[in-house]
């Protein structure tokens, strides 16, 4: 064996064990964020009111700039200005429990961006009501005073043992991979561990009487999909535009949108659900009150 071969022989040993490395610093990284962002978002969300509006509203702005920045737009302040301004005032709306004033508001933030976007108009404009669709559903589905909290949290834990099941279903079974293409390390044992982690989160909504057991089944499996198709969606985006990561912003998660992707998708469904049962002042309870 020639030294050349020898090299590349020991390197190759070596890529394995610093694979495995590089994952578990990635996983301590996630699990100390994890810990850190989860109870925040919770406590906010029990506050309710002005506190998980005002969050609900940085976020938004957040993803529509990562958006941005991932579709190539990120560093044409003739586009990131008006869309962010529309979010920010489309949440000061919310706040003061003007839904119509923040639609309207958010409308016009539309028409801005179509206007200054040039030849990727389209994405900007998904980028906007994607957020805007987000700050929009989670402070309505918050909003309901009888339910609201419920019926945030059950989002909440739908969305995120759909994520921790689907990973690590996904590295302990391994398996045909789900949408190479798209997202080349999710596979179908992922996909389904994550699924059956959320009828678990359901059932356990069942038992502690904060729904019917056989319609917060559904629920729950309809979320933790629409929770999985949010996460393709967003990665088939990057994928488009050659980006891994949205940002870098959360340690082990990169950015939000890589983060909340599946929120997102799984919180506007809920709301909508919980609108079509409960109305605009009782989003919560319509989703929750079977």
């Amino acid at each position: 064996m020639t030294e050349g071969e020898a090299a590349s022989a020991a390197a190759s040993e070596q890529a394995p064990a610093a694979t495995s490395e590089q994952g578990s610093r990635n996983l301590v990284m996630r699990v100390v964020a994890a810990l850190v962002l989860a109870p925040t978002a919770i406590a906010l969300a029990y506050l309710g009111g002005v506190a998980w509006s005002l969050l609900v509203t940085v976020v938004a702005i957040g993803l529509y700039v990562e958006w941005l920045v991932v579709t190539g737009l990120g560093r044409d302040l003739r586009v990131t200005v008006p869309g962010a301004l529309a979010l920010l005032l489309g949440g000061l709306c919310l706040m003061a429990g003007r839904i119509d004033a923040a639609l309207d508001v958010l409308l016009v933030g539309v028409v801005a961006v179509a206007l200054t976007s040039g030849a990727r108009r389209g994405w900007a404009i998904a980028g906007l009501l994607y957020a805007a669709g987000a700050e929009i559903a989670s402070v309505l589905l918050r909003a309901d005073t009888a339910k609201g909290f419920a019926a945030l949290m059950f989002v909440l834990l739908i969305v995120w043992v759909t994520d921790i099941g689907g990973y690590f279903a996904g590295r302990g079974i391994g398996g045909p991979k789900l949408w190479p293409r798209v997202s080349p390390k999710k596979t179908w044992a992922g996909a389904v561990g994550g699924f059956a982690a959320s009828l678990l989160v359901a059932a356990g909504f069942a038992a502690l009487e904060l729904g019917t057991t056989g319609p917060l089944l559904v629920l729950g499996a309809v979320l933790s999909v629409v929770s999985q198709l949010g996460d393709l969606f967003e990665s088939a985006v990057k994928r488009r535009f050659g980006v891994k990561d949205s940002s870098h912003i959360i340690p082990g998660h990169g950015g939000l949108l890589d983060r909340l992707d599946g929120f997102v998708a799984a919180v506007i469904v809920a709301a909508i659900f919980g609108f079509l049962r409960g109305g605009a002042d009782g989003v919560g309870r319509g989703l929750m009150v079977w």
